[in-house]
């Protein structure tokens, strides 16, 4: 790509740079921006292969698929490559036209991509055939000797999840679940959903420990009044512990002592009532001889 900007003069080569910069790296994460970064390097350099390429893939990522097509297209002829041909079949398919993708799959240009591109050019020639509802058809495209291969490279994870998804299309759950775990396995980098779409299968339910709503839940609980529970007390009644607190529960008239008591506690009742009252009488015996 520097190679390709030396064509510029300089001052225009650098503004050209610092967009494509730019677009590399926001286009994953926010690609609406990156998208318009990669407008304003195709108004700056719209002869430079390179940009025609990066906007291609900023369209792409957008979903502007008629846009994508028209700059890979342009790309390719200024290079001559035959690199991006997955990815203008796959927009193919984004328009609409997966009988184009198909076509595409079968063209002599697939023969001069390398192994990372022929495994790309089999997901995007097997997404057609889900696309047109051709499920054991998409099955079969997948199935290939990088499919059956234990070695891991870039693409394996992908690879290995898109026969899942098209064992499962096929009605073949059973298949499916071990194929996802052979994903998981190889996706060590998280570019696929793969332990989550087994967890799905095997009925297990992730929750979020970090969920906002969950810790507020968990501080509302942890704030609320210590409650004491046993004997006679409520299970709802609060106990306070500290004066402060005792003062704003009580008020006076509940602090006064009740003179008309006659020792027995309400809610006891039998022997426990009788002793409690015979001792009590004992004592106000005692204070009036006294």
């Amino acid at each position: 790509m520097r190679q390709e900007l030396k064509s510029l003069p300089k001052t225009l080569a650098d503004d050209v740079a610092r967009n494509l910069v730019m677009v590399a790296r926001m286009l994953d994460s926010e690609p609406e921006e990156a998208y318009q970064y990669s407008r304003i390097a195709l108004r700056l350099a719209s002869r430079v292969a390179a940009v025609r390429e990066a906007a291609g893939f900023a369209s792409y990522m957008t979903q502007r698929y008629s846009e994508a097509l028209t700059e890979f297209r342009a790309a390719r002829r200024m290079t001559g490559r035959a690199d991006l041909w997955p990815v203008m079949a796959d927009c193919e398919r984004g328009l609409g036209r997966p009988e184009r993708a198909l076509a595409m799959a079968g063209e002599p240009e697939v023969k001069q991509l390398d192994k990372a591109g022929q495994v790309e050019m089999r997901l995007v020639a097997a997404g057609a055939r889900t696309d047109m509802e051709q499920f054991d058809a998409a099955v079969v495209t997948l199935q290939s000797p990088e499919l059956a291969s234990s070695a891991v490279h870039s693409w394996t994870a992908r690879l290995r999840y898109a026969y899942a998804e098209a064992l499962i299309a096929a009605g073949r759950a059973e298949e499916a679940r071990e194929w996802f775990a052979k994903a998981a396995e190889a996706d060590t980098d998280g570019t696929t959903n793969a332990s989550e779409r087994l967890a799905e299968i095997d009925g297990v339910e992730f929750v979020d420990a970090l969920d906002p709503e969950a810790a507020e839940e968990e501080a509302e609980q942890a704030d609320a009044p210590v409650k004491k529970r046993g004997g006679d007390v409520s299970d709802d009644r609060v106990i306070y512990e500290d004066e402060e607190d005792v003062e704003e529960y009580y008020d006076e008239d509940d602090l006064e002592i009740d003179e008309d008591f006659d020792g027995v506690v309400p809610g006891r009742s039998g022997e426990d009532g009788a002793e409690a009252g015979t001792e009590a009488k004992a004592e106000d015996k005692a204070d009036a001889q006294g």
